[in-house]
């Protein structure tokens, strides 16, 4: 226990950060943090199917070596309570309810994939809530062949267990040996946390999200000329989850914005080349 007189120690490693919790009405939100505390803290949405042990420590650690970082699970996933949303924008309402719980008013945002399609439903509905965005990996609501997600999820799936791999050596990585190498090494940094892990997403709660994807792909175009704070996006130039095409539309569409594609590289391009990235994303965050 941290008394009045002593400073609590700046977590820097994300795989020694502590799980914890907050009650939100009948529902727990589990979540980690690290870095140092104060100002407005980047808090991370994450990916389809993924838990609190999903985030490359090699993004987020460069990250938390001068920002607060949060990351949490979803509703129905990992350690958080309750049952995987419908929609993304029920997901994107539990989020909303998450971080005013926790006492901010204003955040960074960093996400990944259907994390991306969660924050921008969230900033839709609260455009003053994020003050700077990475979008990664991701497309708009409405875009070209996001329902599809689920087809290339099953098929990676079945092949993965085939080949005796991770399925996000094939969702996320190009099947080229640079690919097959990089895929390998980022599983390999998933299970540097040894400690207090998280519970793997259940089928049924993976369904869910692949349905709510599907709503999302086939919906209607959100208005995205409300976002207008600083935004970073990055892809790979071979995403077969969501393709690269859509990140250059968010590009378009998003007044302002970055955009990064890296070469030879899939969904998990920003994963592939965390040496380039992590930099370019902490640097951004810090302006």
């Amino acid at each position: 226990m941290t008394t009045s007189n002593e400073v609590e120690p700046v977590i820097e490693s994300y795989a020694m950060a502590p799980t914890k919790s907050i009650t939100v009405g009948r529902e727990t939100f589990a979540y980690r943090e690290l870095g140092p505390k104060g100002g407005i803290p980047v808090v991370f949405f994450v990916h389809l199917a993924a838990n609190l042990d999903n985030w490359d420590p090699r993004i987020v650690d460069p990250i938390a070596r001068s920002r607060h970082v949060i990351t949490f699970d979803q509703l129905g996933v990992g350690a958080s309570s309750g049952r995987v949303r419908k929609t993304l924008e029920e997901a994107a309402d539990d989020a909303y309810e998450f971080i005013t719980a926790l006492g901010f008013e204003t955040i960074d945002v960093f996400s990944f994939s259907m994390g991306g399609f969660i924050a921008q439903d969230l900033i839709v509905k609260h455009p003053d809530l994020v003050r700077r965005l990475v979008l990664t990996g991701t497309g708009p609501r409405g875009g070209k062949d996001i329902d599809k997600v689920a087809g290339v999820t099953y098929r990676d799936i079945l092949r993965a267990a085939l080949a005796r791999s991770d399925p996000k050596e094939f969702l996320f990585f190009n099947r080229d040996a640079a690919g097959k190498r990089a895929g390998k090494a980022f599983i390999g940094r998933l299970k540097e946390r040894t400690g207090n892990r998280d519970a793997a997403i259940s089928t049924k709660a993976l369904q869910t999200q692949l349905k709510a994807i599907q709503k999302y792909g086939r919906s209607e175009p959100s208005d995205l000329s409300v976002i207008t704070r600083p935004t970073l996006i990055a892809n790979g130039d071979n995403d077969r989850m969501v393709p690269t095409v859509l990140s250059e539309e968010l590009n378009r569409r998003i007044a302002g914005s970055e955009l990064i594609i890296y070469p030879n590289s899939g969904h998990g391009g920003i994963f592939q080349f965390h040496q380039d990235f992590a930099p370019i994303a902490a640097k951004f965050l810090a302006a």
